[in-house]
């Protein structure tokens, strides 16, 4: 027999729930309620109730007693994360005769748009006072003013809505400058989640607990991680969520000239937040009011981090305040404010994962109408080193894409009053608009590093069979599979060095290897990194690995390594500025600093003189000799190049590679072009490149390597097989 009520505790929604009147239990409970997917129900605490729809919780939360509600559900209930709530099938919940619903700012409308907002709200149950969210742009909030009948009512086709243009003001006011946000708004980051709410949320609601254990609550928390992956975004959740006092503080407005008034700001508003506590003080750019003391020049900074420190963990107790910081340079803080008492806890916000990026990409196309085809498990596959901030980006420019679209076609016109409610059906976001955006947006961990690289495929490389497979094994594999190799416990290999003639294709492998691995691509060229000031080009190494490690899955190529990393002691130069770079490689490549999902690449023509160090395993652990192409490879390197050639009948691919015995790759792609141009001479119009332009062309071009050039090669490859290997 069913329950007439449940007890259950309340989570966050799943992001594609947030404002559809969806709350979600596990099966047994339904059952125990005696409702089925789509019945309504009632979940209640105190004297506050609402009415939404239910459906099934996935397999992975079946069994553990909660409810899954978005935060205006949560908002409307007064209950946070974690609370108790009371869930008992709707009895009463009739048809709507009349709706009447206002904005919360100007609007202007057409009709269209109130049939657009009727065919959202159909079938859904609405209560006077109650805000919903209309899914426009990023979601538009309407107050529902009043209802016929009175209590409790679902839309129907029957119900008249209204929508009125003057704005109301929200029954709550909002806290003090704080957006809405909620949990459901931020994209995984469910450990800091859970660690923020441990810190904050249990003190503010139960100091009980810490007075019974003797132990005082944490006071601060330090939020660092590179820009845009979320930290001032789960500050603001915080703050809507626990419902206390909020005071944001952005580091340099509160800096002054005038002696003795940064400090009286500081003071102020510690005392403004004890007076309203339970409260939070949120400072961002936390770095630009308290830097290190002994590096910066200015007086006021050193009195403001003192201020800030005394604040913090002073004689005077703070009471129930928590300060929270946020930053995208830890080491830029003064040391004295990361000590227990002041920043309790540090919690790191790392660049999202795949799994992650999914997630975010849900948040933010949760209102978006989005077409059959777009797949958000592809995207963020396809987005590594994006951040949450340029996924949001993204998302918009999709849109922005799609909307580009219509007005191309001619479906939207400005000079219309209105747009039709049959176009915005039609307006739909595709995969096509979605690959459109991610021409113009870049991840910004990258962005002053990123090498736009050219789409090379496999089959764009003739020939270097042996070499296209080891790189397949040593970059594909583990950067697409990285759990095999876990399972089979072994470490990827770190760096690979391809070495060989000029010409031969080196830079293009590791073009390839970028697009089929679809990493992304750091293009290191090595004289740039050279520096005449001592320290710039080990710190020019330092950040290429650094960005690579926010960014991976990343591959970083080394063009032309030799130039930065000789053998040390050989004194190339008179500073001794590649020993440093060397000792520096070696470090990153292999030292404490763990370099997980990263790939070195180094190309070379000079593999003699590289430091022996760097050719040891857990360096470059794979040496591939790239060698000059031989004639099957030659004739596979002619048939890529004259693929858009139009070629006429006595032109002999075959004849062509047993002729040109020593030629590079790009020696070929060299006759190529001047065979195409030997027929341009005589006649400068569209026409068949002839046999005889293409030995005209050979004629010019002659092979780059000797029999002598080539036997050295080979037997370098052997040396350097035998001295990794022995």
């Amino acid at each position: 027999m069913a329950n007439s009520s449940v007890e259950l505790r309340v989570s966050e929604a799943y992001p594609r729930d947030v404002g559809r009147k969806i709350v979600r239990i596990d099966r047994q409970t339904a059952a125990r309620l005696g409702v089925e997917v789509g019945d309504f129900v009632k979940v209640s605490k105190g004297d506050r109730s609402v009415v939404a729809v239910v459906w099934p919780l996935r397999p992975d939360d079946e069994g553990r007693g909660i409810i899954r509600m978005d935060g205006y559900l949560r908002a409307a209930l007064g209950v946070t994360v974690g609370d108790t709530v009371t869930v008992e099938k709707a009895e009463k919940v009739e048809p709507a005769s009349k709706v009447v619903l206002a904005p919360t700012e100007p609007i202007r409308f057409g009709r269209d748009f109130v049939e657009y907002v009727k065919e959202f709200l159909l079938r859904k149950p609405i209560s006077r006072g109650e805000t919903i969210i209309v899914p426009v742009l990023e979601g538009l909030p309407l107050v529902v003013v009043s209802t016929q009948p009175a209590h409790f009512v679902y839309v129907t086709e029957a119900t008249e809505v209204e929508i009125r243009e003057k704005p109301v003001r929200e029954e709550i006011e909002r806290l003090r400058g704080v957006p809405k946000v909620t949990w459901e708004d931020i994209g995984d980051l469910e450990e800091a989640k859970e660690r923020i709410r441990e810190i904050v949320e249990l003190p503010m609601k139960h100091p009980e607990i810490f007075k019974h254990l003797g132990i005082e609550p944490p006071k601060g928390i330090l939020l660092y991680g590179p820009p845009g992956t979320g930290k001032t975004l789960l500050a603001k959740a915080l703050a809507n969520e626990i419902g206390a006092y909020f005071i944001s503080i952005n580091g340099p407005e509160i800096m002054s000239k005038y002696y003795g008034e940064s400090e009286q700001r500081l003071r102020e508003i510690f005392k403004e937040a004890e007076e309203n506590a339970p409260s939070i003080i949120f400072i961002d750019e936390i770095d630009a009011i308290a830097p290190k003391r002994e590096e910066v020049t200015g007086e006021v900074e050193k009195r403001v981090v003192a201020q800030l420190l005394t604040l913090m963990d002073g004689l005077k107790e703070r009471g129930r305040v928590i300060v929270i910081g946020a930053t995208n340079r830890p080491d830029a803080i003064d040391p004295a404010l990361r000590r227990p008492g002041r920043f309790d806890r540090e919690i790191e916000i790392r660049p999202p994962d795949k799994r992650a990026r999914a997630e975010i990409l849900k948040v933010h196309t949760r209102n978006m109408p989005l077409a059959e085809d777009v797949d958000l498990d592809k995207l963020a596959e396809m987005t590594h080193g994006y951040t949450g901030a340029d996924l949001a980006a993204l998302a918009k420019e999709a849109a922005m894409a799609a909307l580009r679209r219509f007005i191309r076609e001619g479906k939207i016109n400005f000079e219309a009053k209105e747009i039709p409610a049959t176009v915005l059906k039609e307006l739909k976001v595709t995969m096509k608009d979605f690959m459109e955006a991610m021409k113009m947006i870049r991840p910004t961990l990258i962005r002053e590093i990123y090498v736009e690289v050219p789409e090379v495929r496999w089959s764009d490389i003739g020939g270097l069979e042996e070499a296209k497979q080891a790189l397949r094994e040593a970059v594909e594999w583990p950067l697409k599979h990285p759990e095999i190799f876990e399972k089979m416990g072994i470490r990827p290999p770190r760096g690979v060095l391809l070495f060989g003639p000029p010409g031969t294709g080196k830079t293009l492998l590791a073009k390839a290897v970028a697009t089929e691995s679809g990493a992304n691509f750091i293009a290191v060229r090595g004289p740039e990194i050279l520096s005449k000031w001592v320290g710039e080009s080990e710190r020019a190494i330092r950040k290429i690995f650094e960005r690579a490690r926010q960014a991976a899955p990343a591959v970083v190529f080394f063009d032309e390594i030799d130039a930065i990393a000789p053998a040390r002691g050989a004194r190339f130069d008179t500073s001794g500025v590649t020993d440093r770079i060397v000792n520096q490689m070696l470090a990153e490549m292999d030292g404490i600093q763990p370099l997980s999902n990263v790939v070195v690449i180094g190309a070379t023509n000079r593999p003699d003189i590289l430091d022996p160090a760097l050719l040891r395993p857990g360096r470059f652990d794979r040496l591939i000799y790239v060698p000059p192409p031989d004639k099957e490879a030659r004739k596979e390197i002619f048939k890529i190049h004259t693929k858009k050639v139009p070629l006429g009948e006595d032109v002999d691919l075959e004849k062509l590679a047993e002729m040109t015995e020593g030629y590079t790759g790009a020696d070929i792609e060299a006759v190529v072009r001047e065979a195409v141009m030997a027929k341009l001479r005589e006649k400068l119009e569209v026409g068949k490149v002839e046999m005889r332009h293409f030995l005209e062309a050979l004629k010019k071009v002659p092979p780059s390597l000797t029999k002598e050039d080539i036997l050295r090669y080979e037997r370098l490859a052997k040396e350097l097989k035998k001295l990794t290997l022995g």
